[in-house]
């Protein structure tokens, strides 16, 4: 048995027909549930939610449905997928939603001392990047993509770093001294919004941190936005990045990360992530792990 704990311009679009990005915060606009086909979306939805190794958090689910055209992009779908879904799940016919920033915490504990060794077995492990040449470090802007980042990863002993907008000075801090007990080479592996606010927080954590080598920029960029077919929306005109955006991508726009599937954002890290990555230190260590495993 497991110990318990909590914790608990837009080129490339005139071909395609789809309209231009909008815009639409207004809570009167489109606020009726019947207005969009819930018999198509909702098995849709239920299908994307189970095609996750992770939870899915809501926002994710509905820029998924946003990149296959079920739902538009405005306030008003959001707010109806939100009821519709919490509707099914509390009949119990649509799988359960995530909310990472909500948690019940309660005590670390164990039913007995063999429960404890059997635990200590099982958890220990090395290092992981013991002997590689580069510290990789995993960033992600959105907080609901940190668990997958963690799964598909975190048997390498990769850190993942998840902003959740602009970082704090004593997260900065931390980062940093993940990064100098190492004493070599580190590269940041990031992934944000291409939008001005999702560029600049990549920037900011960059300039802040100063211990990066090398930065590589995962996604979104442009050339995916295009590639992955992802609907943009309207920028914020009021965002003070938003001259500087347009000058360097011809428009104001708006596409989240979320939109794209998790095995192409597994796949776009990976590739990353192999670059740098030497598979034959890290099964020495593995080695030497299940060793020391088996003397526990």
């Amino acid at each position: 048995m497991r110990p318990r704990r909590g914790r608990g311009r837009v080129r490339g679009r005139a071909s395609s027909g789809r309209a231009r990005p909008t815009r639409d915060d207004s809570p009167g606009n489109g606020t009726s549930l019947a207005r969009y086909d819930w018999e198509t979306i909702l098995p849709r939805a239920a299908a994307i939610v189970e095609s996750y190794t992770t939870g899915v958090t809501l926002r994710q689910l509905y820029y998924r449905l946003v990149a296959e055209e079920l739902l538009p992009n405005l306030t008003a779908a959001y707010k109806a997928l939100s009821r519709v879904t919490a509707r099914e799940r509390e009949h119990g016919t649509f799988p359960d939603l995530i909310d990472p920033t909500r948690a019940i915490e309660y005590p670390f504990y164990f039913d007995d001392a063999a429960e404890a060794q059997r635990w200590l077995r099982e958890q220990f492990r090395l290092d992981h990047t013991r002997g590689q040449a580069w510290t990789i470090v995993l960033g992600i802007e959105k907080r609901g993509l940190e668990g997958l980042l963690t799964s598909w990863f975190g048997d390498r002993g990769l850190p993942v770093v998840a902003l959740g907008g602009y970082d704090s000075l004593s997260h900065v801090q931390e980062v940093q001294r993940y990064v100098a007990q190492y004493e070599r080479p580190a590269v940041l592996l990031y992934a944000g919004d291409f939008d001005p606010s999702g560029e600049d927080i990549q920037r900011d954590f960059i300039e802040r941190v100063d211990f990066f080598v090398e930065t590589h920029r995962v996604a979104l960029t442009w050339d995916q936005v295009e590639a992955y077919d992802l609907p943009p929306q309207l920028g914020k005109a009021t965002d003070s990045r938003a001259a500087a955006f347009r000058e360097r991508h011809g428009q104001l726009v708006q596409v989240e990360v979320d939109a794209l599937p998790p095995d192409t954002l597994q796949r776009l890290y990976t590739e990353q992530v192999d670059r740098y990555w030497d598979m034959s230190q890290y099964q020495v260590v593995c080695r030497r792990e299940a060793r020391e495993r088996r003397r526990l």
